[in-house]
C-alpha cells in the first residue's frame, strides 16, 4: 500500500466518526444482534438458511446508496438493518499486524506473536510449519476480533515471485520459485482460514498482489506508473502459478489486484485477469479487492480512463468487488447515473463480499457463541505460540559457509565472544515489514549472552555504517575474545515497500568492518547476515579469516535466541536459500523493468532465477549446509513413465496438458536419506527435474521438496509423488503447458536418475 494511504484512511475514519472500542471491550455483533428485535428474525440473520439465500435477502433490503457505501474498505454502517461499520483492511503477513486500520494494539492486547519474515520461514521448506504458523496467527486474530480490536479479513499472504534481487518487498514473499510460492500460499492460507467444514472461515485470507508485481521504486520507475510487459509464456510459467495454487488448492477467500499495468491494462481493470481467470478458470469462492487506492491510481497516475466514473465502471465490470480506498464510494453513483454501470453490477460485487462475511459468522449474532468465540487475551502471546516463533526462526536460518568447521562454538572453549555489528542488538529490525507489536524480543547479543560472556561493540551505529573511524573498539574486542560474531546486513531503511535497492553489497563501510575485525580476531569469526534480499558477500566467502557465514533473514521476535542456538549447536541448521544470491555485476545486465525470465544470449541478457540463469553466483538457490552430512539414494524410481493421451492429439515430441489424462497422473519414487554425521538433524530434500533438450523449459525445475528429521547414524525412506502434468511440464511460447516426451533427468544433490516419458493413446477424451 502507498506510504500516504494509512494517514489518509485514518482521516476518513475520523471524519465519519468511526472509532475502535477500547482494548478491553467485548466485541459487539457486527450484525444480527439477538437483542435487536427489528432484525434478528429477518431471513439474512437465519443461520439455518443457505448463505446464498441469506445474501439475496440482504441485497434486496439495501438501498442503492447503502450498497455504494459497502464497496469500500471502510464500509459504512446500515443502522436500520443492524449492521455496524466495518474496516476490511487488516494484515497478518507473519503475525497479526497493525499496518492496516482494521487492527490496533492496546489494553488487554498489547502485542501479538511476531514470527520471522516470510522469506525466512520459506527457507525452512517445511510445509507443515507454514500451516501451523497460519493457525496460530488466526487464533490470535480471532482473539483480538472477539476483544473488539481487530477485523476478520486479512490481506495476507504476499505470494509474488521474488524476480529481482533488488526488490524491497522480496522479503515478504516465499522466494523466487513458483512451485514453492504456490505451496506456501496454499499452506499458509489453510492455516489462517482454518480448513473448516461447511465452507466456514476462521479468518479470510487474501493472496496478493495479482499480478507481475515486483517493482516498487527503481531508477525513476515506480509501481504506480509501471507497465509490466509479460509474455504469455512467462505469465503461465511463472507469475500465475502461486496465485492459481492459492485459489485452487488453498481455497483462499480473496485475491488482491496490484497497482501496475500488465501489457498496457491496469490489473484492477482487466476482465481477463479478474473475471475470466481468477473467478472463471480458477473458480474463486470469495472477493477481489484492489490494492489501496489502485482504482484512483489507474485514473490519476496512469490516465487509463478519461473520467473517474469510467474508472469506477471499468473496475467493477472487470470483476473488482471491493476498493481499498474511497474511489468507488465517491464515483460509483456517477457511473450509475451515466449508464456506465447497472445496479446488478453492484449487487454482483456485494454478493461476493457479503458471502465472505457470512462465512466468517459476522451475521450470526453474538460472537461468543461462535466456533472461536471463546478465544481472548489469554490466547495471544502464549508460551507455545512464542516457542513456535523461536522454532520457525531456527528452521529458517541458513548456514552458508563453515570452514574448518568452526561451528558450532563451544561454551567450554569460547568463554568470551565479541558481538559486533549494527544488527547485533536490534529488536524491530528482526521482524521486518508488515509486522505488528511483538510479545517481546531476544536480540542477538542477548541470545549469545545466554551461552557465554559477551563483549558488545557495534562498530557502526546503524546499517548505513557511514563512519569507519568508529571501528577501533570493535577491533579490540575481537582481539580479546575467544570468538567473534559479526551481525551485519540490512533493515527497512535499505529495503522496504517503495524502496528498491540500488546494489547488492553491504551498505556503507560494513564490508571494511567485517574484514578488519576478522583480521584482528583471536578466534573464529562468524558473519551473520540479517536481510530480506540477497547480499553479495563474495569477499567474506573468499576470506579465510571469515570462517563461517549465516543468513538469518529477518528472524522475528525470537531471532537472537535462534541465532545463538545455531551458533552453539543446540540446533543443527537445515535451512536452504529460497532465492539466488547474485554477484553485484549481475545488476548491470538486468534492468528491473525487464520481465523476461529466460536468458537471451543474442542481446546479452542472462535471465533470472535458478531456473534460467547460469552466470556467476555468490550462492545458488537451495544452498544450505548442516553440522551433519546427509547422503541420498533414489530408490524405486521407474525408468519409463507412460502418459495416457487423447488419441486425436498424440504427438511424439510434446503433449498438451489439456490432451493428457492428468487426474491422478503421479510419478512415485522413494528417496533414502542417511545421516552419516555425528549430530541429529533436519534435512531439506530438494528434487529437481531437467526436461529434454530443445524445448522451452528451464535449466532445471524444483518438482518436489520435503523436510525430514534424521537422527545421527540412521536412514529414513521418504516417499515422493510428482504430479506429472504440473511439475514435469514446460510452457511453450504461446503460453500452452506441454509435457515433453523423451528423457527427463531427475536429480537430488549429486544423484541423478534418467526417466523416459512416453505417450500412449487412450482413445477419445472429452475436452
Amino acid at each position: 500500500m502507498p506510504a500516504n494511504t494509512l494517514p489518509h484512511l485514518f482521516l476518513i475514519l475520523f471524519v465519519l466518526g468511526v472509532s475502535w472500542p477500547a482494548g478491553n471491550a467485548r466485541h459487539h455483533p457486527f450484525a444480527c444482534d439477538p437483542r435487536n428485535a427489528a432484525v434478528k428474525d429477518l431471513p439474512f440473520c437465519k443461520v439455518n438458511l443457505p448463505i446464498p439465500d441469506r445474501v439475496r435477502d440482504l441485497l434486496g433490503r439495501l438501498t442503492l446508496k447503502e450498497k455504494v457505501g459497502l464497496l469500500v474498505d471502510n464500509a459504512t454502517a446500515v443502522p436500520r438493518l443492524g449492521m455496524v461499520a466495518y474496516e476490511w483492511w487488516s494484515e497478518a503477513l507473519h503475525g497479526v499486524s497493525n499496518v492496516g486500520p482494521g487492527t490496533r494494539f492496546g489494553g488487554k492486547f498489547p502485542g501479538a506473536t511476531a514470527f520471522p519474515q516470510v522469506i525466512t520461514t520459506a527457507a525452512s521448506f517445511n510445509t507443515s510449519l507454514w500451516e501451523e504458523i497460519g493457525r496460530v496467527v488466526s487464533d490470535e486474530a480471532r482473539a483480538m476480533y472477539n476483544g473488539g480490536v481487530a477485523g476478520l479479513t486479512y490481506w495476507s499472504p504476499n505470494v509474488n515471485i521474488f524476480r529481482d534481487p533488488r526488490w524491497g518487498r522480496g522479503q515478504e514473499t516465499p522466494g523466487e520459485d513458483p512451485i514453492v510460492a504456490g505451496e506456501y500460499a496454499a499452506r499458509y492460507v489453510r492455516g489462517l482460514q482454518g480448513n473448516l467444514p461447511g465452507d466456514r472461515l476462521k479468518v479470510a485470507a487474501c493472496c496478493k498482489h495479482y499480478t507481475a508485481y515486483d517493482l516498487d521504486n527503481w531508477s525513476g520507475v515506480d509501481r504506480f506508473h509501471f507497465n509490466a510487459k509479460v509474455s504469455k509464456q512467462e505469465m503461465e510459467d511463472t507469475f500465475e502459478v502461486p496465485f492459481r495454487e492459492c485459489v485452487m488448492q488453498g481455497k483462499v477467500a480473496s485475491v488482491m489486484c496490484s497497482y501496475n499495468q500488465v501489457n498496457g491494462i491496469p490489473t484492477c481493470a482487466d476482465p481477463r485477469l479478474l473475471r475470466d481467470t481468477i473467478r472463471g478458470a480458477w473458480r474463486l469462492n470469495g472477493y477481489i479487492v484492489s490494492d489501496c487506492d489502485s482504482v484512483g491510481v489507474f485514473y490519476d497516475n496512469q490516465h487509463y480512463t478519461a473520467t473517474p466514473e469510467e474508472a469506477a465502471a471499468d473496475a467493477i465490470k472487470a470483476g473488482l468487488d471491493l476498493d481499498c480506498g474511497p474511489f468507488l464510494g465517491i464515483h460509483t453513483q456517477g457511473a450509475l447515473d451515466r449508464g456506465l454501470l447497472k445496479e446488478i453490477d453492484i449487487d454482483s460485487a456485494l454478493a461476493n463480499t457479503l458471502t465472505v462475511q457470512m462465512r466468517l459468522g459476522m451475521f450470526d449474532g453474538e460472537s461468543s457463541a461462535e466456533l472461536f468465540g471463546n478465544l481472548g487475551p489469554r490466547d495471544v502471546c502464549t508460551p507455545s505460540n512464542q516457542e513456535l516463533a523461536l522454532e520457525a526462526a531456527r528452521q529458517g536460518i541458513v548456514l552458508l559457509k563453515n570452514h574448518g568447521p568452526s561451528l558450532p562454538l563451544s561454551q567450554r572453549r569460547h568463554r568470551t565472544v565479541a558481538v559486533i555489528g549494527p544488527n547485533s542488538d536490534v529488536t524491530v529490525t528482526m521482524i521486518g515489514n508488515y509486522a505488528g507489536i511483538a510479545c517481546g524480543y531476544t536480540t542477538p547479543v542477548q541470545g549469545i549472552g545466554r551461552y557465554t560472556r559477551t563483549i558488545h561493540e557495534p562498530g557502526c551505529p546503524n546499517v548505513n555504517c557511514k563512519n569507519a573511524h568508529l571501528f577501533g573498539d570493535a577491533i579490540n574486542a575481537a582481539r580479546e575474545s575467544d570468538a567473534t560474531v559479526l551481525v551485519m546486513g540490512l533493515d527497512q531503511s535499505i529495503e522496504a515497500e517503495f524502496k528498491d535497492r540500488d546494489g547488492l553489497l553491504l551498505p556503507g563501510y560494513q564490508q571494511e568492518l567485517v574484514t578488519k575485525v576478522a583480521a584482528a580476531s583471536k578466534g573464529p569469526t562468524i558473519l551473520v547476515i540479517m536481510s530480506g534480499g540477497p547480499v553479495d558477500v563474495s569477499f567474506a566467502e573468499h576470506d579465510p579469516k571469515v570462517s563461517s557465514i549465516l543468513w538469518v533473514g529477518y528472524p522475528g521476535q525470537a531471532g537472537g535466541a535462534a541465532i545463538a542456538d545455531v551458533l552453539f549447536g543446540t540446533h543443527n541448521p537445515g535451512g536452504k536459500l529460497p532465492m539466488t544470491w547474485y554477484t553485484q555485476d549481475y545488476l548491470a545486465k538486468v534492468p528491473m523493468t525487464t520481465m523476461d525470465m529466460r536468458s537471451n544470449e543474442a542481446r546479452g541478457y542472462p535471465g533470472r532465477t535458478y531456473r534460467f540463469y547460469k552466470g556467476p553466483l555468490v550462492y545458488p538457490f537451495g544452498h544450505g549446509l548442516s553440522f551433519s552430512n546427509f547422503i541420498h539414494t533414489l530408490t524405486n524410481a521407474p525408468a519409463i513413465f507412460t502418459v495416457p493421451v487423447d488419441g486425436r492429439h498424440r504427438n511424439t515430441t510434446t503433449v498438451r496438458v489439456t490432451h493428457a489424462k492428468c487426474g491422478g497422473l503421479s510419478l512415485g519414487l522413494q528417496v533414502d536419506v542417511k545421516n552419516v554425521g555425528s549430530k541429529d538433524g533436519s534435512h531439506t530434500l530438494l528434487l529437481y527435474s531437467t526436461p529434454p533438450v530443445g524445448h522451452w523449459g528451464p535449466h532445471k525445475q524444483l518438482v518436489a521438496f520435503a523436510k525430514v528429521h534424521v537422527p545421527a547414524g540412521t536412514q529414513l525412506r521418504v516417499p515422493i509423488n510428482i504430479h506429472v502434468c504440473k511439475f514435469l511440464s514446460v510452457v511453450d511460447r504461446s503460453g500452452v503447458r506441454r509435457i515433453p516426451m523423451g528423457q527427463h533427468s531427475l536429480h537430488i544433490g549429486d544423484v541423478k536418475h534418467l526417466l523416459s516419458i512416453q505417450s500412449t493413446p487412450l482413445g477419445v477424451i472429452k475436452s
